[in-house]
Parts: C-alpha cells; structure tokens; sequence
C-alpha cells in the first residue's frame, strides 16, 4: 500500500501443491464411473472447496479492514486474464484471486459511501520515481529495488508503485495523499466494524 504496508496472502494452493498433486494421481489412476474414481473425485472437489473459503475469508477481512480505514481507494486495472496465460505467473495470480479482491472492494466501497477509483493499466507506476517523476525504463520482475538515476532516490518497487497509483487516481502527494490518516464520521465507522465482525461470526467489543 501507499503507506508502505504489506500484506501477507495465505497462498492455499501453493501451500498444499503436493497434497494436490497427490489426489491428481490417485484420480487418474482410477477407472472413470466406478466407485473409487467417484470417491477420488470427491476428494479433489472437497480439496478445491476448502482453497475458496480459505481465499475468501481472507479477501474478505483484508477488502473490510481497508474500507473502514480509507476513505479514498484507487487501484491500478491489470489485465488478469491475459496474465494468467503466462504460465509462469498463472497459478500464483490465481491463487491469489485478484479480480475477486477488487469486486469486494469496489461493492464494500460504494456501500459505505468510499471514493473508489481506478487507473489505466498503461500507467508507468512501477517505472516512474514517486520523487522527482523520472522514469527509469522497464523492469524485470525480479527486480524489487531499485535508485532512481535522476534524483538518486531509493525505491521498494511494490511501495513506489502503490504511491504513484495513488498519485494518478488525483489525490495529491500530501500525508493523506500518502496514507495518513483520514476522517471518518462515526457512524459510518460503527457500521463497517459491526459488519467486519458479523462476517467473522463474533461479537464487537464493548467499550
């Protein structure tokens, strides 16, 4: 994010690839229509079912915990779909499950009255120094650092990029415009809490 966190996604699948891997064969090893091929088939589909709900109760915590906390979001539009073609890039960027992140994040925005937005992919947001607005040319995936060669500013790439993300979506390079601290009337703020705690079938604390 623009304030420098990082948020660490559980990555269900890549978590339990060899238990998955295990199951595939069993299944393929099984005669289709009998007995143990359907048993095999249940236990793969159980094993998928249990990666969604891991993946989106944490979608889930992670889209509310940023629209109680913000009252601006702006996202940078990626295109999904043709990256998931690049196999080297596919299963970790579904595993993570990014087009669903972003439609919780746009409903819960427009149902607690949020200012979303998003930019175009085009954008050079991980290019361009959040600094001095120098771009640095392209660069590799494997490259998570990097100096700014005009103004000798050392950048994280993911950071650099979330603050020029901010940056184009109009908000100002101010302490909000970074991630400060926003506003929020209190009833607005009650009702995301509340409705943060439901969906983890707890009660709120008393005050």
């Amino acid at each position: 994010m623009s304030d420098g966190t990082k948020v660490d996604a559980p990555k269900p699948l890549k978590k339990r690839i060899k238990k998955y891997r295990k199951l595939s064969k069993s299944l393929s090893n099984k005669t289709r229509g009998s007995n143990r091929y359907e048993k095999a088939r249940l236990r793969i589909a159980k094993f998928h079912a249990k990666l969604k709900d891991t993946r989106t109760d944490f979608l889930h915590k992670l889209s509310t915990k940023i629209i109680c906390e913000n009252q601006t979001i702006v996202l940078e539009d990626l295109n999904v779909s043709g990256m998931v073609k690049n196999r080297k890039l596919s299963r970790a960027i579904s595993d993570l499950g990014w087009r669903q992140f972003r439609t919780l994040l746009e409903g819960k925005a427009e149902k607690y009255g949020r200012d979303f937005r998003v930019i175009s992919r085009w954008e050079a947001t991980s290019q361009t120094c959040s600094c001095c607005g120098f771009k640095g040319g392209k660069l590799e995936l494997s490259v998570r650092e990097w100096e700014c060669l005009n103004c000798g500013a050392k950048h994280d790439r993911d950071e650099n990029a979330a603050i020029n993300i901010l940056v184009a979506g109009g908000q100002s390079e101010t302490l909000n415009g970074r991630g400060g601290k926003r506003k929020t009337t209190a009833k607005v703020a009650a009702a995301c809490v509340s409705d943060s705690y439901a969906k983890q079938n707890v009660n709120p604390p008393r005050s």
